[in-house]
């Protein structure tokens, strides 16, 4: 998970939007924390669930990385409150479906299948939750919306 951020993270660029879906411990935080790695930013990259976002600016001459956690906001209106800087940026928005889609004419969504165990499904604390099961399997689906991702690997067909 972390090695595909990473690799993904250095294709980034001001203005790129991801939003990642998947269940609690999915690995939302993993994929975060190797984008970070992969555009150079200021870490470490933790997850952001008590503070709602988190800001990393860059150790090289790119844009910061803006980490949020959309799981508490209700609507995009509380969403708008955190004046987030999206045109200088790269953000990511976990939790983030529905809630950003007019945010920006391009968006790179991805979804984080993983194993489910009663175990995992049991946690309710979803800082701790992100690292469980860190050794399974997880499946990406990478869609990008708009002219930024038109003709990419990633360009979702529609």
């Amino acid at each position: 998970m972390e090695a595909f951020g990473r690799e993904l993270g250095s294709q980034l660029r001001a203005g790129d939007l991801v939003v990642l879906t998947g269940p609690l411990g999915a690995g939302k935080t993993t994929l975060t924390r190797g984008i970070g790695a992969g555009m150079r930013v200021r870490g470490p990259v933790q997850s952001p669930t008590f503070v709602l976002a988190r800001t990393h600016p860059s150790l090289a001459d790119g844009p910061p990385l803006v980490h949020v956690d959309a799981y508490r906001l209700g609507d995009a209106m509380l969403l708008d409150d955190l004046d987030l800087d999206f045109d200088r940026s790269v953000v990511v928005v976990e939790w983030g479906a529905g809630l950003v889609d007019d945010v920006s004419d391009s968006r790179l969504e991805i979804v984080i299948e993983r194993p489910r165990g009663e175990h995992l499904e049991a946690m309710a604390d979803a800082a701790a939750a992100d690292d469980l099961g860190g050794d399974e399997p997880r499946t990406l689906e990478v869609r990008g919306y708009g002219p930024r991702w038109a003709g990419s690997v990633y360009d979702a067909p529609q």
